[in-house]
């Protein structure tokens, strides 16, 4: 018998609306959270790359429902193959950083080892065969990072002066305003 979030899960696709209505459903039903963030990290499942979708949605809305499952997505982003599934977790990757580091009320709170598999899986992702905005995150990503760790922007800025002539116009964009931001 397949759960209700599986259930909806089956009937999403690509399609942006249909990813906003599916995420609304979870937003709407907390209770599912957990579950989505399992099915999200679990390769073997087919509709793996479709919670990753839905987890980005609702992590620009409630980023924080993440906190108790930190540990878990650290340490689990390596399990990631699928480029559908990696493209989103890039993102709430890149979100989870961010509000780390923003020190609010409601800012995630990273231990030292999340932040570590967070620059480990970073750093992967920027290094091996993985579309555009998959790097374009990381990038971003990294240099956060990079501003509380004094070796990261070096690394960084060797990468993207490295990869710099090999990639597209929109990888370009990303590593040159990075760089211009590092070199200051």
């Amino acid at each position: 018998m397949l759960s209700e979030l599986q259930a909806k899960l089956d009937y999403v696709n690509a399609y942006r609306e249909n990813r906003l209505m599916a995420a609304q459903y979870v937003l709407e039903n907390q209770h599912l959270f957990g579950e989505l963030v399992t099915i999200c990290f679990s390769p073997e499942d087919k509709n793996n790359h479709k919670a990753c979708w839905i987890l980005e949605f609702v992590s620009y809305e409630e980023l924080i429902w993440l906190q108790p499952h930190l540990d878990f997505l650290s340490s689990n982003l390596k399990v990631l193959k699928d480029e559908s599934a990696i493209r989103p977790i890039a993102k709430v990757v890149q979100l989870l950083v961010k509000s780390h580091y923003k020190k609010n009320d409601d800012s995630i709170l990273l231990s030292e080892e999340n932040l570590q598999d967070c620059i480990e899986a970073s750093f992967d992702w920027l290094i091996n065969d993985v579309k555009v905005a998959t790097k374009a995150y990381s990038i971003r990503t990294l240099y956060v990072l990079g501003n509380h760790y004094d070796w990261i922007h070096p690394e960084l800025q060797m990468i993207l002066n490295k990869d710099y002539g090999d990639h597209s116009a929109a990888y370009k964009a990303v590593a040159k305003e990075v760089l211009k931001k590092i070199e200051k």
